[in-house]
């Protein structure tokens, strides 16, 4: 199997992991930001030697492509790229809402039949949210949803969905359903990564270096700083 570079910014942490033949076995990762501009190169300087030093060539830079963080994905991206120009390697996406079922399929083991919606902080009221059955065949696109006890009510009332990420705990309350399943500290990380990378490393799925751009969702909006008084 292949060796992967993760990388993984599109929320406040930043984390890199080095995947070789179904395993991790490279992690760091900083949960103080978002800090991505000062710790993703050092981690990754990091992770490159420690493959270097155990003589395991990299085959490919998988990275985390949203939706997110308009700049965390903006540097993750980038850098990504430009590991791959520089030692031409293959370019992998995973999408954000994917890999974050990936520990709540692992490790909570989601009831026959019921669904799975990961849920990334978009302000407010609003997530950007997909929902997935438990073989990660996407049953509602991803989109940003402003929540309310109706948003999700078609699929609460035919089975349990399990709503998770950053932006589930702000929701949970409106939801108020039944069938409604909050499951709290599941974040996006590198080295959740590697299940879904390698699919894609196997299915030959791989990015165009020069012309891939993160799924933003929406469009970022600069806004004017606050006068100082």
């Amino acid at each position: 199997m292949s060796c992967i570079l993760n990388i993984e910014t599109s929320t406040n942490v930043c984390s890199v992991a080095v995947s070789q033949d179904g395993a991790c076995i490279f992690s760091k990762e900083d949960h103080s930001g978002p800090n991505h501009a000062v710790r993703l190169g050092t981690f990754i300087d990091e992770a490159i030697s420690f493959a270097d030093s155990h003589a395991i060539p990299l085959d490919a830079v998988a990275v985390s492509c949203g939706p997110g963080s308009y700049t965390g994905l903006r540097i993750g991206v980038s850098m990504a790229k430009g590991i791959c120009y520089g030692r031409d390697i293959k370019l992998i996406a995973v999408p954000t809402l994917e890999l974050l079922t990936v520990p709540v399929l692992l490790t909570h083991e989601p009831e026959p039949g019921a669904l799975l919606c990961p849920m990334l902080d978009a302000r407010r009221m609003e997530v950007y949210s997909g929902i997935y059955d438990r073989s990660l065949k996407e049953v509602r696109g991803v989109q940003a949803d402003v929540v309310d006890a109706d948003t999700y009510k078609e699929f609460l009332d035919k089975s349990k969905v399990y709503f998770f990420g950053n932006g589930a705990c702000k929701c949970i309350e409106a939801i108020n359903h039944p069938n409604a399943v909050l499951i709290k500290g599941i974040e996006p990380l590198a080295k959740n990564m590697f299940p879904l990378a390698e699919k894609r490393m196997a299915e030959e799925k791989f990015e165009d270096v020069a012309y891939f751009v993160p799924f933003y969702l929406k469009d970022f909006v600069a806004k004017t700083p606050k006068k100082l008084l």
